[in-house]
């Protein structure tokens, strides 16, 4: 029956931790993260009662919770999905199941007298008997709790300092990290491809300026950039003269300011039309 709870209680929070907020919820999401997946997987690998003492199985169902957690955001965060709350939600949400559906398969196939059920004492436990091991792990069960809520009430608490920046880049004609011109006929057209990538926590309005040797000879925008969206176009470049190694910038500006924020540049060696 604790298994079948769990996989009830995993599906009910689903909705209540992605589409609500509050202590409750945070309540909620804190059992998902420091102890469910912990408790589910144990009872996977240990289906015996005898195979661990009671305090070892709940140690062990936090410690594992420690360390898979973070192993589920460090593979998501090389996913299409990355580390948002609805990706580690579902991923969380499916471990928690599947475990808990290879747990009661192992322990239907266990005589029932070997199968383990949780039961509930309702004597205070002490640290005056019992072997040294057994102390030990509840030591060390004690500080385990207790430094996972600390840190778990330091990440709700605390404010989130969101770092601010704009991301500028150059790319090849063809949109790939090759394929940069280096050479160019005067009156002939070279391509690049310019993108933009706004992370500054608000909307915000960038304008390119395109010079060669400190001249300019192109402006794009100014344009609106929406908070978190990414800008990229193939821009045309006409070199005018001949010469070589030839410096073309691209000065990005925001919200009108008249410094460039950040510049890129190429060099290119322009000869004339033979």
């Amino acid at each position: 029956m604790d298994l079948a709870l769990l996989i009830v209680l995993t599906l009910c929070a689903i909705p209540l931790v992605v589409f609500t907020s509050g202590a409750f919820t945070i309540a909620i999401a804190v059992a998902l993260l420091v102890f469910v997946p912990g408790y589910a997987l144990v009872s996977a690998l240990f289906p015996k009662r005898d195979s661990l003492q009671p305090v070892e199985r709940l140690a062990f169902s936090l410690i594992l919770s420690i360390a898979v957690v973070p192993m589920i955001g460090l593979i998501l965060h090389y996913t299409p999905w990355g580390i948002r709350t609805s990706p580690i939600i579902a991923v969380l949400s499916g471990f928690i199941i599947i475990c808990s559906l290879i747990a009661l398969w192992r322990r239907r196939r266990l005589p029932k007298e070997e199968r383990f059920e949780p039961r509930i004492h309702l004597s205070v436990p002490h640290l005056g008997g019992g072997t040294g091991f057994d102390k030990a792990l509840t030591c060390l069960l004690v500080v385990v709790v207790l430094g996972a809520i600390g840190t778990l009430a330091y990440v709700v608490a605390a404010p989130k300092n969101v770092e601010k920046f704009s991301e500028f880049y150059l790319l090849g004609a063809e949109g790939m990290m090759e394929d940069y011109p280096q050479e160019a006929v005067v009156g002939q057209p070279v391509h690049v491809t310019v993108g933009i990538i706004n992370r500054e926590q608000k909307d915000t309005t960038y304008a390119v300026e395109i010079t060669i040797d400190g001249d300019s000879v192109d402006q794009i925008g100014p344009f609106l950039l929406s908070k978190g969206n990414t800008w990229e176009d193939r821009v045309t470049i006409v070199p005018t003269k001949a010469g070589a190694d030839q410096r073309v910038e691209f000065l990005l500006r925001r919200n009108g300011e008249a410094e460039p924020w950040l510049t890129l540049h190429i060099m290119l060696d322009v000869r004339e039309e033979a």
